[in-house]
């Protein structure tokens, strides 16, 4: 976590320095929105029905887990989804790129070739979100789109949004960027179809987001999974027993992660990098002992990892009453 990001989960006073700059985004973020809502930029509604999956604040919330559970669930329910990303941190030839699970990591970013890997469904990658919908319809045949983030791109039409939050984080000074790590401001939580806490609403105000369903997810622990082999080992067997592991994280809060391990009972070392840090076998700690690391992160450095990398799968388990009201909504004539 940056200096900055501490700052506004502690309303930093000097925070207040940065109101000017605050109110300049919030006029432009409102601006922008009014556009598309009065006709001026034109949004694109796709003929299948699109889940926009994505957080109000800046880091991880845990959306990208969500939305491997939801496609499968998708999947199970008979219909053919197709995943949609901005790709952030990959830069394609041209756009839109279909990711496959071979695609280089370089071009496609790391979520989607994550999420091509665990899902197996078509996933396409473009900074225009309507680009890469239209590639999923045509070359694809997929009948209904789930997009990882989005929720500020409103050039893309969306059936539903759901928004998931870091519930023991919360939303750390309630204030939109650069003073505070909000994309939107919090009145926005009124206006999705649902909320879901990531561990959780310890930390989100009861009078946010009234009215709208509040359901809870957790992050748990899968499997083992070496990196170089694919062999995976169940999540009771550690293949590093008792011995201290390094464990790498460049994700949106690495403290998540380095906390699971603790839970586990892994002794390890943390390592904490930038959110899509982009790893380098340098980035490995010196020694023989074993690394450990999250999915986003094994695919930056699957093609030159070496004996001594293994990645910690992890899945999003929720509640039965998201359940109930998930399968009211994907049924044949729901959406």
């Amino acid at each position: 976590m940056t200096r900055l990001e501490r700052a506004w989960y502690r309303d930093a006073g000097w925070l207040s320095l940065l109101t000017p700059l605050e109110a300049l985004y919030r006029w432009l973020a409102r601006r922008r929105r009014e556009r598309f809502e009065n006709g001026r930029r034109t949004i694109w509604r796709a003929p299948v029905p699109v889940i926009i999956v994505g957080n109000l604040t800046v880091g991880g919330t845990g959306k990208s887990p969500l939305v491997a559970r939801l496609v499968r669930d998708l999947e199970a329910a008979g219909w053919q989804p197709g995943i949609v990303s901005r790709g952030y941190g990959g830069k394609a030839a041209s756009y839109p790129l279909l990711v496959t699970s071979d695609t280089s990591v370089a071009e496609s970013g790391d979520e989607p070739l994550m999420l091509a890997q665990q899902t197996g469904v078509a996933v396409a990658v473009a900074p225009d979100r309507p680009r890469a919908a239209r590639a999923l319809l045509e070359r694809c045949g997929c009948d209904i789109l789930v997009s990882d983030d989005g929720l500020q791109h409103y050039a893309l039409g969306r059936t539903l949004e759901l928004v998931v939050v870091d519930g023991r984080r919360g939303l750390g000074n309630r204030r939109c960027l650069p003073r505070g790590p909000l994309r939107e401001p919090v009145a926005r939580l009124d206006e999705f179809d649902a909320l879901i806490g990531n561990g959780g609403f310890e930390a989100i105000d009861a009078r946010d987001g009234v009215g709208v369903p509040r359901f809870d997810m957790r992050i748990v622990p899968r499997q083992w999974r070496h990196l170089a082999s694919g062999r995976v080992l169940p999540i009771s067997s550690p293949p590093f027993g008792e011995q201290p592991v390094e464990a790498l994280a460049g994700i949106g809060h690495p403290q998540r992660f380095f906390d699971t391990l603790t839970a586990l009972g892994v002794n390890h070392r943390p390592h904490a990098f930038g959110d899509h840090h982009r790893f380098a076998p340098e980035d490995l700690p010196a020694g023989r002992g074993p690394v450990v690391m999250t999915a986003k992160d094994g695919v930056k450095c699957q093609s030159w990892a070496d004996e001594r990398c293994w990645v910690l799968d992890v899945e999003a388990e929720l509640d039965d009453a998201f359940d109930d009201w998930w399968r009211e909504r994907i049924g044949d004539d729901a959406l």
